[in-house]
């Protein structure tokens, strides 16, 4: 009677274990993924005349922004989807303002030459804040970065006050946006503080290094759309790539 039971309860066991051995693992669900992240950039550049010296160098830099910027490392982990918009401002008879390249993808960025456009004219600075403002939160980009180039101080605004430019830049404060302020071989930046750019968000760019300092920019643009840093500050090798001190030490800044 023993022998049987044990015999029963051992057929038992092997029925169990065939039908388990039988039955596959489950496969474990693969990770999802990853959610893409997008930053949409926004440069305004100043087309007065007094940047023809630059002008070349100046549009050359633009379009390096816009290849680094969409350039994926290979060891990438996120995936980014990014644009990029290019202004160009002066004063004739009151603001010009001319959008060049609008919600272009890297990949599909033509790049912009000097048979586009070229210099002339005044430098309306806070009118030309405002408006490119205005194109970004048309847009209503998840994130976005604005980037202001100029050679000069602001001298022939007809439509905007200094305040009325500030409060434009807060409100892109508290949308989280970012905006940076470059000067272009010039070191006076009483204008970006006017209109509430912090010192750490404003840098002038010597001759020479106009391409290389807006590569990295667009690295930084990056960054804060991946969330690597908070904010896009200027840190000691950015200037230093700048050549930032000998524009200010010219400017007596």
């Amino acid at each position: 009677m023993m022998n049987r039971t044990l015999i029963a309860s051992f057929a038992a066991a092997t029925a169990v274990f065939g039908a388990c051995a039988a039955k596959p693992a489950p496969v474990p669900e693969p990770d999802p993924a990853p959610e893409p992240t997008s930053v949409s950039s926004y440069i305004l550049l100043d087309r007065t005349g007094s940047m023809a010296p630059l002008w070349d160098e100046a549009l050359t830099s633009v379009n390096a922004y816009a290849a680094e910027v969409g350039h994926e490392r290979d060891d990438a982990v996120d995936v980014l989807e990014t644009d990029v918009t290019l202004a160009v401002f002066d004063a004739q008879d009151g603001l010009q303002f001319d959008v060049l390249r609008q919600k272009v993808e890297p990949g599909e960025w033509d790049a912009v030459t000097s048979d586009d456009v070229s210099p002339r004219g005044m430098t309306p600075l806070f009118d030309a804040i405002v408006q490119i403002v205005s194109l970004a939160e048309a847009d209503a980009p998840e994130k976005a970065v604005i980037v202001i180039m100029t050679d000069g101080e602001e001298n022939s605004s007809r439509e905007v006050t200094r305040d009325g430019a500030k409060a434009a830049l807060d409100r892109i404060e508290q949308k989280g946006w970012e905006v940076v302020f470059l000067g272009a071989d010039f070191g006076n930046f009483d204008d970006a503080e006017a209109v509430g750019v912090s010192a750490a968000k404003q840098m002038a760019i010597a001759p020479g290094s106009m391409q290389s300092s807006m590569e990295r920019i667009a690295q930084k643009s990056r960054n804060y759309a991946k969330g690597a840093d908070e904010a896009m500050e200027f840190n000691e090798e950015d200037r230093a790539v700048a050549n930032e001190e000998a524009v200010k030490d010219r400017d007596g800044n």
